[in-house]
């Protein structure tokens, strides 16, 4: 089929359904013309399926069949409501689903970051070889690392933190197709905070480290585990697609994945305003970290009693049907 040609027969008829769905009122004879025109316009659609795959031309006639539909049917299932229904069902729902992989992020960095903090402590040669001199992990210990999070202004490196994680995230979704690299980044970061945090306890500073990394760190890093965990989903989507095509499950999980990486910004958002404006302050240690509790217990809220319910009725965090596309049927 000549899609050009296509387009250029029936963009009049288009054109017509568009201004129609447009107009605030319509009288007796438009609202019969917008039904006839939706179903020319459905057959045309149906007729470009078939012939051949048109990608623009598909979504352009397919949102335009869902504001004819909305317009025919009376309903108002607008952007706004279409947000609402993923910040309540769909996203909880993936989150939930990917608990265990999140889970198993979390064991990794845990226990790579613990073996770090053990072979630098108490071992002068490995402290030397990592941070240099005895001045300059004296100048570590008792300055640099409690200055870090005072040396901008807060919503100034609220900002910069914030943008840095969510690039982080949406990178271990990303690069989490080849596997690999994800648990290469959890063992970059682990190594990093476990060397920092075995040189402070050693040194007589524990109270500073968990008092400076947990009130933000606690949220900060399940978002980091979140990533991770998805990034590895997505790595297994095709690894094991179970009865589907790989490309169908690694397209389905991939639009599931995508919305995580949105939905972690906001929570990483939430982390780096704790990070620029509670980490640094004067409050005593156990405001702070209670503060960074708080907010870990109601992300953990959200999963739990949002997102169970919602994955038990068979919302997996991906698109609705009527948008997603068609699926082949496929034996079991």
């Amino acid at each position: 089929m000549d899609v050009d040609a296509f387009r250029a027969v029936h963009e009049h008829e288009w054109s017509r359904l568009r201004r129609l769905v447009a107009r605030r009122r319509l009288d007796g004879a438009e609202a019969d013309e917008l039904v006839v025109l939706y179903q020319r316009t459905a057959t045309h659609l149906s007729a470009l399926r078939s012939a051949q795959p048109e990608p623009v031309l598909l979504d352009e006639l397919s949102t335009l069949l869902v504001r004819a539909r909305a317009r025919l049917t009376g309903s108002r299932y607008t952007a706004w409501r279409q947000l609402a229904h993923y910040a309540t069902r769909g996203l909880p729902a993936a989150l939930w689903r990917l608990r265990w992989w999140t889970t198993g992020a979390f064991a990794f960095t845990t226990v790579v970051a613990v073996a770090a903090g053990v072979w630098i402590a108490g071992n002068p040669e490995a402290q030397a070889s990592v941070f240099g001199s005895n001045e300059d992990i004296r100048r570590l210990v008792q300055n640099d690392f409690a200055n870090y999070y005072s040396e901008y202004s807060s919503a100034a490196f609220a900002g910069r933190v914030w943008t840095n994680n969510a690039w982080v995230a949406a990178t271990c979704i990303a690069l989490g197709i080849a596997g690999l690299p994800v648990l290469a980044a959890l063992a970059f970061n682990a190594v990093n905070v476990g060397l920092q945090g075995g040189l402070l306890v050693d040194n007589g500073r524990a109270e500073v480290f968990f008092g400076l990394i947990l009130p933000h760190g606690i949220l900060e890093l399940t978002a980091v585990f979140v990533a991770a965990g998805a990034g590895l989903r997505l790595f297994w989507a095709w690894v094991s697609p179970g009865p589907r095509s790989r490309s169908g499950s690694l397209a389905t999980q991939g639009r599931a994945m995508f919305g995580v990486a949105l939905g972690l910004v906001v929570v990483l958002f939430v982390s780096g305003v704790i990070e620029g404006f509670v980490t640094p302050s004067g409050l005593p240690t156990w405001a702070r970290i209670g503060i960074g509790v708080l907010a870990e217990l109601a992300f953990w809220a959200y999963c739990l009693l949002l997102g169970r319910p919602a994955a038990a009725a068979g919302e997996t965090g991906d698109l609705e049907e009527r948008y997603a596309g068609d699926a082949l049927p496929t034996a079991a």
